[in-house]
């Protein structure tokens, strides 16, 4: 019987994807479950246009990561923090990507996820420091970061 998998099966199939499998394991197993069903041609019409939708929705978040890192690729677009730092140039502290996160939120309206900043260790020192940040498994872009003395 051939079936169109709506969740992952270990072992058997993806979900969206379409396979044949035997009768009995069809009905009694995985069209019971919720699992899967019958490939019919309404079901194959509404998992081609699924398909078509996500393709959709995908292109749109990659044209908006290229967006932002277009964005803090431009000279101008550097995210500023105020720190209290001591003599030597050294913060008393540290920046971490949750607070560059929450300054990108400030300064230029950009909710960004801090995960997706890929800071290695916290900021301690005053200065400009570039941190990468995934914008997409496609899109890559750097953060300039300026510290400065409060």
């Amino acid at each position: 019987m051939q079936v169109i998998f709506l969740k992952d099966v270990k072992g058997k199939g993806k979900k969206g994807e379409t396979k044949n499998v035997a009768d009995g394991y069809a009905q009694n197993f995985l069209i019971k479950n919720g699992l899967a069903q019958e490939a019919n041609a309404a079901a194959m019409s509404e998992l081609a246009g699924k398909k078509r939708a996500q393709e959709r929705e995908e292109a749109e978040v990659l044209a908006e990561s290229q967006k932002l890192a277009d964005l803090f690729g431009k000279e101008e677009s550097i995210v500023t923090i105020q720190a209290k730092a001591g003599e030597d140039s050294r913060l008393f502290g540290s920046i971490t990507s949750k607070q560059i996160a929450e300054e990108v939120k400030k300064q230029f309206d950009i909710k960004l996820d801090k995960r997706k900043l890929e800071l290695k260790e916290p900021i301690r020192t005053l200065g400009v420091t570039k941190v990468p940040a995934k914008l997409h498994p496609k899109v890559t872009a750097t953060i300039k970061v300026q510290v400065v003395a409060q």
